[in-house]
């Protein structure tokens, strides 16, 4: 399946249905009064977080979606019957926001999710609404009101507890492909990830999170280079980055801090709080180097680099030194996801092990 992660769609809420003038006529009732019924409102628009769809592609190509209208008001009492809803699946973690004026609106973050995204009339009156002690015969009716129009703009982020970034062919899918249940396409030239993949990665029993693995991203990607700009976006829900980086490139001629760096200010240019999130750096392909040369190739570059953050040393390859790597990412994961927990004071009355305050 095509991976498109924007989309834009046009909904239309069914408008309500028109009230009714209708008076009862049956033989001996010469003043039976009014009996038109209310119209009925118009459908809904629902939007529904779906965890089985994992793109947007479905509304590349069908745009349109428009909700039925109530029906309107009949006689002898009738109320018009609601028009059909209509429920849109979306991608858990879809934003849903304003094509015109870009604000956004709702989000799908939570599986199951359902979102009313656009509402549907109401119905209008019937003259049986009307009626009163001094208006006896009402021959007013409202018509329906207009369901909500709506142009949405659909943009997909990915939720990932971890988000793996560096240049291309620095080794990210060979990395994801050997500590989850993933299995993105691997070759040997820049740009085989076309689009992001998510893996599941277990660290024993009920302790898991997810990882993405985005394309690569070349120096000028925040201002449109290449293919990563195009997935920044995805790194922005992401508690923790792992920065790959290639320490054994074919071309010799390619300085991997350089490089390195490169990355790094295209996270700045492109946001400052993505650029803020904690950060790692994954030294990639050692079992390429001689093992007498890795310690002083990998403190030339840490001390080249200037980086203060946590360091490890992999070969994706041959998977040594990843299991280590993915217990310190479950451990900060873990440590994030309490953090977020909202802190909630208990009255000490109602504490464990305190009296029953009733007694």
């Amino acid at each position: 399946m095509k991976f498109v992660d924007e989309a834009y769609i046009d909904i239309s809420a069914g408008d309500g249905g028109a009230g009714c003038v209708s008076f009862r006529h049956e033989k001996y009732k010469e003043f039976g009064g009014p009996n038109g019924g209310d119209g009925g409102r118009g459908g809904h628009v629902f939007a529904v977080a779906d965890s089985n769809l994992n793109t947007l592609v479905d509304y590349r190509f069908a745009r349109r979606y428009d909700a039925k209208r109530g029906e309107h008001g009949m006689g002898s009492d009738m109320f018009g019957a609601a028009g059909d809803d209509i429920t849109l699946k979306m991608p858990v973690g879809t934003i849903i926001s304003d094509a015109e004026t870009g604000e956004v609106l709702f989000e799908l973050l939570k599986p199951g999710e359902v979102i009313t995204i656009a509402k549907g009339g109401d119905g209008g009156f019937g003259n049986l609404r009307f009626k009163s002690a001094i208006n006896r015969a009402p021959r007013q009716k409202t018509p329906g009101w207009p369901g909500e129009k709506r142009n949405l703009k659909l943009e997909l982020k990915v939720l990932a507890d971890v988000g793996l970034l560096g240049m291309p062919n620095a080794g990210k899918s060979t990395l994801i492909s050997a500590v989850s249940n993933a299995r993105p396409r691997i070759a040997d030239y820049p740009f085989t990830t076309l689009h992001p993949n998510l893996g599941v990665v277990r660290v024993g029993p009920e302790q898991s999170f997810v990882i993405a693995d985005l394309p690569g991203l070349i120096e000028g990607a925040a201002e449109g280079a290449g293919l990563g700009h195009q997935f920044l976006r995805h790194l922005q829900r992401t508690r923790l980055l792992l920065h790959v980086v290639d320490m054994a490139p074919f071309d010799d001629s390619v300085d991997a801090v350089a490089q390195a760096k490169a990355i790094v200010n295209e996270l700045k240019k492109y946001d400052e709080q993505l650029y803020q999130k904690p950060r790692w750096l994954v030294l990639n392909k050692l079992d390429m180097v001689p093992v007498d040369d890795r310690a002083a190739l990998v403190k030339d570059f840490v001390k080249r680099l200037k980086f203060k953050g946590p360091v490890f040393e992999i070969s994706a390859l041959t998977r040594e030194g990843c299991e280590p790597l993915i217990k310190e990412v479950y451990q900060h994961v873990k440590a994030q996801q309490i953090a977020e927990i909202p802190h909630v004071e208990v009255d000490p009355r109602f504490a464990p092990g305190s009296m029953d305050p009733n007694d």
